[in-house]
């Protein structure tokens, strides 16, 4: 358009710009700050404008006035308006992966080129899942929603539909995309997926609609569905990659985070994978998105493709012999809207030529006009609905710039603390002289992750570490060229470490290691890192702080058991106040008075994350990545993957990490101590006697649900926030059977000597049940042992 703007007269250029903002949107108001919506005076009359009809009655009225090629110019992401019904121009495409974000290069229905210019930007999931604490992911949630519907108020967004969360498991350490994702584990995920979705959307943390059922604040999307996690190795790309997935760990693995997303959070969106799953692409896979999502979970929304899905169905997999084939397949299947333009080019020619019905389009936009209608977007005048009165100044506001640094705090981990070196005390560095090196200590974009926008503000590590320290006696070094660290200045870094009384080093990794379309091959430190730390660590006059920055999991054992590296913190991506939460960790205190961010409530002077995905070693990479299988084969030395069946080395396990204080654990009370469940019939298995959890009655499982009541003491000398991880376990691991799994999580806050009795609810029916190889839910007879850090108590199951 500037191109084109350019080569004409002013007042043509003039016409040309009004043109384009009526095409653009509709019959919606042009004025500098309206958002863009529809059913406006002039269009009011129209059936599908009452508000007082039913969303599924109003979108069928809608799609029926529509031409053919109307219609098929709504299937794509970027969907022209149609002037003579009042319809604006929508981008169904924009991002809010852990903030609202926008992509430049790409077409988006969000833009900062207004009255907000900056949106929050929260630590990059990975870190945000570490803090095991569901409300906070909602309340993460709610702010991105609130800042996303301010942009749109403001008149700076043409789309309210959010390509997020990414809730794909985090199945091999090689990922580049594992950072987007809560981790290795389904129950967590799934119960990320809830909260955040919930958030986003408006409604409560326990799942109440605030202003109706059909009343949407933004559009949550969860992808990609399903059991994607390969991106780009060893030539290997997700466009042609066919997953090759047991019956069994598709129920027990891939498939639940999905099902929570639908059910529990009732997202109005999900994205359908690029890859194929057993020869078929998610995209066309008919099982998949119309009898399982819609059918089987009641999802009640959009299906869009992943960017350019719909064409590598033909053009790189071959699985459909013409371009009108494949817009045939994937609308047939269920999906409604392609992130790209081949259902433009090629659904009428699909009709023409009898391989698609105008009824299969038909029943997309009905699909697609109910998010928006859902959305408000159909309503009149967006000040007077629900949502309306949120203003630009819930962009960026304190509140959610806290929220952003309270995430950060409670989502680092402390992986190695010898000798209590950590916290650092204040008095003492203050007159003290403190050396910072490494390539991500000043990196502010390292500190973003991948799909982040504009941030409000950005503290780097050394900018949070100089609240404690004098300017005079604060030394910087970057140690390595880039990350990569192809050069290492290694000389020069001991020399100032040599000159320092403490040295914190900010290693780690970034987007040129670990990203979309690029999975890492190896599984340790880039380039000269490792020779860089010891070296330092070596000459130090006293044992050094490691700080990480990095997504995917790093082989460190060389750190690990290094009497000369004294504490390690895993970081991840931590957001726009990460390099204020790093410093206020590494000095144990999370209120330095900086002005900038006010985070003042129950300050906490002890954090504690737990690793959500295990740490393997080096050697791993010997496990092809296109490898799917969960469970361990012992026949071929195949090691299974994630913590409930990986049965190799390991540097760190998943809920691994230590505290600043001393926690104890008792299971003081179970309403059960045995079961007594009664099937219509048996299954027999190795000798262990089983029943299918589809034939026990559905009102006997809800029964049988009881309360485990545990203590918790803080026997330390600070007070924190602490999470609590409830896992099962069976004493015969084998047979498919996971060696323990995740029941549920809760935080809780103690004062030093405190204590304090948290619940958790456990449904034998879901949490002692496993896949078994047909993907069917089973329950075993026998002993089961609920485990906390490594307090076990037993429940007997007969079936």
């Amino acid at each position: 358009m500037e191109i084109l703007v350019s080569r004409l007269s002013c007042s043509s250029a003039l016409l040309l710009l009004l043109l384009f903002q009526i095409l653009v949107v509709g019959s919606s108001s042009v004025d500098a700050g309206q958002p863009p919506y529809g059913c406006n005076e002039s269009a009011k009359d129209y059936t599908f404008c009452e508000t007082k009809l039913g969303i599924s009655e109003r979108a069928k009225d809608l799609v029926s006035r529509l031409t053919l090629d109307e219609k098929v110019g709504q299937l794509v992401n970027t969907a022209p308006a149609i002037p003579r019904l009042g319809i604006p121009a929508y981008e169904w495409w924009s991002e809010a992966l852990h903030g609202v974000a926008f992509i430049s290069s790409v077409p988006q229905g969000i833009h900062f080129n207004g009255t907000v210019t900056a949106a929050t930007s929260f630590p990059q999931v990975i870190l945000s899942a570490a803090s095991f604490d569901a409300r906070l992911w909602y309340r993460i949630g709610q702010a991105v929603g609130r800042e996303a519907r301010a942009i749109y108020n403001a008149g700076q967004a043409t789309g309210m539909t959010f390509w997020a969360p990414n809730i794909n498991i985090y199945r091999d350490p090689r990922w580049g995309r594992g950072q987007e994702t809560p981790g290795e584990d389904p129950t967590l995920t799934g119960h990320y997926a809830t909260s955040y979705v919930r958030g986003i959307q408006g409604d409560t943390f326990q799942g109440t609609a605030v202003h109706g059922t059909q009343i949407l604040q933004a559009s949550a999307c969860c992808k990609h569905f399903t059991a994607y996690d390969l991106d780009h190795w060893k030539g290997i790309d997700r466009f042609v990659f066919d997953a090759k997935v047991t019956k069994q760990d598709l129920a027990d693995t891939y498939q639940p985070p999905f099902h929570s997303c639908i059910q529990e959070g009732k997202a109005s969106g999900i994205m359908c994978a690029y890859n194929r799953v057993n020869g078929v692409p998610n995209c066309a896979d008919h099982d998949l998105l119309t009898n399982t999502a819609r059918g089987q979970w009641n999802f009640n929304g959009y299906i869009t493709s992943d960017c350019d899905a719909v064409s590598i169905i033909h053009e790189n997999q071959s699985y459909a012999k013409t371009p009108e084939d494949a817009a045939a397949a994937v609308l047939k299947a269920g999906m409604d809207v392609n992130c790209g333009n081949y259902l433009k080019n090629y659904s009428k020619s699909a009709v023409q030529k009898k391989r698609l019905l105008e009824s299969d389009i038909d029943r997309a936009l009905q699909n697609l006009f109910s998010v928006r209608m859902r959305l408000g977007l159909f309503n009149g005048n967006p000040a007077k609905q629900p949502y309306g009165d949120i203003g630009p100044d819930e962009a960026c506001s304190e509140e959610h710039q806290d929220l952003a640094l309270e995430a950060a705090l409670h989502g680092i981990v402390l992986l190695k603390n010898s000798h209590r070196l950590l916290p650092l005390a204040k008095s003492k560095t203050l007159s003290s002289s403190l050396a910072v090196i490494g390539p991500n200590a000043n990196a502010s974009k390292t500190l973003l992750g991948n799909y982040a926008g504009p941030p409000c503000k950005i503290v780097t590590p050394l900018q949070g570490l100089q609240n404690y320290v004098k300017k005079k006696k604060i030394m910087y070094h970057p140690g390595c060229d880039s990350v990569q660290c192809s050069s290492a200045k290694i000389d020069q870094a001991v020399d100032v470490a040599k000159g320092a009384d403490q040295v914190v080093l900010i290693m780690g990794l970034d987007q040129t290691q670990e990203r979309e379309d690029h999975d890492r091959e190896e599984l340790l430190l880039p380039g000269k890192q490792q020779k860089l730390i010891t070296s330092i660590a070596r000459a130090a006059k006293k044992p050094i702080v490691l700080v990480l920055l990095c997504g995917g999991p790093v082989d460190i054992s060389f750190a690990k058991y290094d009497n000369n590296i004294g504490s390690i913190l895993w970081a991840g991506y931590p957001g726009e106040a990460g390099g204020l939460a790093i410093g206020q960790i590494i000095f144990g205190d999370h209120n330095p008075g900086n002005k900038a961010y006010h985070y003042s409530n129950k300050l906490l002077r002890n954090i504690r994350g737990r690793l959500p995905v295990t740490w393997y070693p080096k050697d791993f990479i010997r496990v092809p990545m296109t490898d799917m299988r969960m469970r361990p084969d012992p026949s071929t030395g195949y090691p299974g993957r994630t913590y409930r069946f990986y049965k190799g080395p390991k540097v760190f396990e998943f809920g691994y990490g230590l505290s600043y204080s001393n926690y104890s654990y008792e299971i003081v009370s179970s309403s059960s101590k045995k079961i007594y469940l009664k099937a219509l019939r048996d299954e027999m298995s190795n000798t262990v006697r089983q029943r299918l959890v589809s034939e026990i009655d559905k009102e006997l499982c809800e029964k049988k649900r009881f309360i485990v009541t545990v203590r918790v003491v803080n026997q330390g000398e600070m007070a924190g926030k602490h999470p609590v991880l409830l896992f099962v376990r069976v004493p015969m691991v084998g047979n498919g059977r996971p060696m323990k799994r995740l029941v549920g999580f809760q935080t809780v806050n103690l004062n030093a000597g405190e204590n304090a009795e948290i619940e958790y609810e456990v449904s034998p029916c879901e949490h002692f049940s496993m896949a078994n190889e047909q993907g069917m839910i089973v329950i075993e007879e026998g002993l089961h042992l609920l485990v906390v850090d490594n307090i076990e108590y037993p429940v007997t199951v007969v079936v």
